[in-house]
């Protein structure tokens, strides 16, 4: 009841009600864009092309794109030269001295930096456009219907005004609506899948009998318990006390107050995940080129670290690690923080201030980032493995034994045919928290009752885009 009538609180309120109305209307505007072609493509021979390929870095870029790559719209490509640039400028952010400047000048600094951010995304999407047209035109099959000059211009101003208006779709929702703009336009790709796919598990179930009664408890199970995970894992934080000293301003007494300092264990969100799966994706998108087909050892290779091998597994889990430490390296800085704190008269008791402090939250961050790395690995390899298995009867020595006494469903998968990859459970998991999250904070201010019953509980994680 307390759900239905915080629900109800959210119409009561105008500025609340306009808000979401607002936001639903943009994502009503972006999926009805998601449905316009790109010209000049025979759609029937494109869409054979991807069904073949849908398991290299067509399939998870489209992931992202909401199935616009499938259907080749204006919308092709998303909202990932976004998401590129930002990343982009958080790293330059780094090492250019300008972009750090700027970034501690407050407001205007960060409206600056966005404003790069725009120029530098639609920079990338004329060149992402541009590889794509020449792709298609390279490509077997006659995807294009009239090859030359003129295809690549209209296909280079398609998409990238398609990509340029997503971003102001985004922007438009973050500024006037409620939640980040960006992350509930990948939300909103994502879940638009979900009622095919439970049309899909109805009718493998109760109509073709592929699956039993028993294999859809398990994936129902397993569903929830991943989505359970997700939301305890996203709001887990060690918070490191800090002390802050009394000090006399003028006739003031500041300070002398207890606080603590919050370190997320998953800092960097879906961003190890996105980076790790981009890059185990490109040998798949390659081995499908004549050069790759023809050379035995080459083919052999990327056969190995194909999606669901072993070796597959072994560079995710440690790509997700080593990425979940470089993010965490660039967006918290351990001897930074310290200083800040020394400034301020604030102490860990117990720890020196200075260097011991650094080397203290460093050790910290270590064994969280750790944790948060393992948490993302588990977190994809659950659902893949429901999905395809492990090909564990491809190790050299002991495949054969493996294939005897191993469960098949652990080799095989369950062949689900379902949005259930780690990836996109974390993105719709995490926005739907944040956004929740943003309403019931409205919902508390104006003085109503937030969707839990003590309200204020809640607690999203920060979107990463």
């Amino acid at each position: 009841m307390k759900l239905f009538e915080a629900i109800a609180n959210v119409f009561r309120i105008p500025d609340l009600r306009k808000r979401l109305l607002f936001t639903l209307s943009m994502l009503a505007v972006y999926r009805l864009g998601g449905h316009i072609p790109t010209p000049g493509i025979n759609l029937q021979r494109w869409t054979e092309f991807f069904a073949s390929h849908s398991g290299s870095i067509f399939g998870f870029f489209d992931l992202f794109a909401g199935g616009n790559i499938r259907r080749l719209t204006i919308f092709a490509l998303g909202i990932m030269p976004y998401i590129t640039a930002s990343i982009i400028l958080q790293l330059l952010t780094v090492v250019v001295p300008t972009l750090e400047k700027l970034q501690k000048e407050g407001e205007l600094g960060r409206r600056k930096i966005t404003q790069w951010t725009r120029y530098l995304t639609v920079g990338l999407a004329l060149m992402q456009s541009f590889g794509i047209a020449t792709g298609l035109q390279a490509m077997e099959g006659n995807i294009v219907i009239h090859p030359g000059f003129g295809f690549t211009i209209l296909t280079m101003v398609s998409l990238t005004t398609g990509t340029a208006f997503i971003m102001w779709l985004g922007e438009q929702i973050t500024e006037r609506g409620i939640g980040n703009g960006m992350s509930l336009i990948i939300f909103a790709g994502i879940v638009v899948g979900l009622p095919n796919a439970i049309s899909n598990i109805y009718s493998n179930v109760f109509f073709t009998h592929q699956w039993s009664a028993l294999t859809l408890v398990v994936i129902l199970v397993m569903m929830i318990a991943v989505v359970a995970f997700i939301v305890l894992v996203e709001r887990g934080e060690r918070r490191i006390p800090v002390q802050y000293a009394k000090r006399v301003v003028g006739r003031r007494v500041m300070g002398g107050q207890s606080t603590h300092m919050p370190l997320k264990v998953n800092a960097g969100g879906v961003i190890p995940v996105i980076f790790a799966s981009s890059i185990l994706a490109f040998p798949q998108t390659i081995a499908g080129f004549p050069f790759v087909k023809n050379s035995t050892w080459l083919s052999s290779i990327l056969r190995s670290i194909g999606h669901s091998e072993p070796l597959y597994f072994l560079l995710f889990v440690a790509g997700i690690i080593f990425f979940c430490f470089f993010y965490v390296s660039i967006i918290f800085n351990p001897n930074e923080a310290a200083d800040n704190m020394r400034k301020y008269g604030g102490f860990i008791p117990g720890i020196r201030p200075g260097r011991n402090t650094a080397d203290y939250m460093n050790n910290i961050l270590t064994k969280i980032t750790v944790v948060g790395g393992l948490y993302l690995s588990i977190l994809c390899l659950i659902p893949d493995i429901m999905i395809s298995g492990i090909h564990l009867q491809h190790l050299p020595g002991i495949g054969n034994w493996i294939d005897t006494y191993f469960p098949r469903f652990l080799l095989e998968g369950l062949g689900v045919n379902f949005y259930f990859g780690g990836t996109s459970l974390l993105i719709v998991v995490g926005v739907a928290m944040d956004t929740v999250n943003q309403i019931e904070a409205q919902l508390i201010m104006r003085h109503y009752e937030g969707f839990t019953p003590r309200s204020g509980r809640i607690r999203g994680r920060r979107s990463s885009f």
